[in-house]
């Protein structure tokens, strides 16, 4: 059986994929999901749609709907009333919460899970295709291991992802941050840290790479150069800190906070908030508590305009 670390960032559904097991073998406690969009500007939450299923992970179109994954697809939501529908991502029916869009919104990033030649298990393999829907493409190998996707360069030209690749000791993987073309080709490894590196994304500029890392010995908020050099830390607290997504502007980080150590684990159903930093002083903001973790704010999600973030709570 896989161990936490495969199911980080997978839904229960696509957890029954992954280990070959019946949905009633990872029964789980019923949940509402609410898909939330929080605006700056007043300090306001409001909901936009609620149902009694998990859904995760939501981001912000640049026409103004939200995409979210839910049981392994992709479906796109309408912000003034929640009618959703589904994206057409073909082959591709076991997607995880790793998806975003390029810089110029026509296209859409995916982590699909794809199943091993083997027949026992999937990888998680990074894939694009149109917003409008379609086959997807594949960008990295599954047979290397597995790829989530986090960040796009402001350019579109390369994506920053999370790799589980083979480490210099016999029989053991890691999970650090990779970089690929957004039209496929070679990896190229940024981080060489022991343990988890996580988040990876790029600011407005390109300049930096944010992420999150327990380098420090706990989960905490990282930045370093686009071609990962120069580390910094930018949190030391006793939270456990995820996931930092820079604003179109580039004035705000938001991010989730455990209220509890969860180690290098992320899961879902936790006592978390939502901060804000401000970029320039790095001032902390809190915005929310909720339960929420895993899915609530995973991949990119602000508004175009920058004064509002999309989130789910749980």
């Amino acid at each position: 059986m896989p161990t936490y670390s495969t199911f980080r960032r997978i839904n229960f559904a696509t957890a029954c994929l992954l280990t070959g097991l019946s949905v009633a073998a990872f029964a789980q406690k019923p949940v509402v999901s609410r898909l939330e969009i929080y605006d700056l500007a007043t300090n306001s939450r409001r909901v936009v749609r609620q149902d009694s299923v998990r859904f995760e992970a939501p981001n912000w179109t640049r026409d103004g709907r939200l995409i979210i994954n839910q049981e392994g697809l992709l479906y796109s939501v309408r912000i003034s009333d929640g009618q959703k529908t589904t994206i057409n991502t073909g082959l591709a029916t076991a997607c995880n919460n790793d998806h975003g869009l390029t810089p110029d919104g026509k296209t859409i990033i995916i982590s699909n899970n794809v199943k091993n030649t083997a027949g026992k298990g999937s990888t998680s393999t990074v894939m694009t295709l149109p917003l409008t829907g379609g086959q997807p493409r594949q960008l990295t190998d599954p047979a290397v291991g597995h790829a989530y996707w986090h960040g796009v360069s402001p350019d579109g030209k390369t994506l920053a992802f999370v790799g589980e690749r083979q480490t210099e000791s016999a029989g053991k993987t890691d999970f650090e941050i990779y970089t690929i073309a957004s039209t496929g080709g070679p990896e190229t490894r940024l981080t060489h840290s022991p343990g988890l590196d996580d988040g990876p994304e790029y600011s407005p500029d390109g300049t930096y790479l944010y992420f999150n890392s327990m380098r420090s010995g706990r989960m905490q908020l990282w930045r370093m150069q686009a071609d990962g050099s120069r580390p910094k830390q930018l949190t030391n607290d006793a939270y456990a800190n995820w996931f930092a997504h820079p604003s179109p502007d580039g004035k705000w980080l938001v991010f989730i906070s455990y209220l509890v150590d969860q180690g290098s684990n992320h899961p879902a159903d936790k006592a978390v908030m939502l901060r804000l930093m401000n970029v320039k002083t790095g001032q902390l903001r809190e915005l929310a508590r909720f339960t929420g973790g895993q899915g609530t704010i995973n991949v990119p999600s602000w508004s175009p305009d920058s004064q509002s973030f999309a989130f789910v709570s749980y």
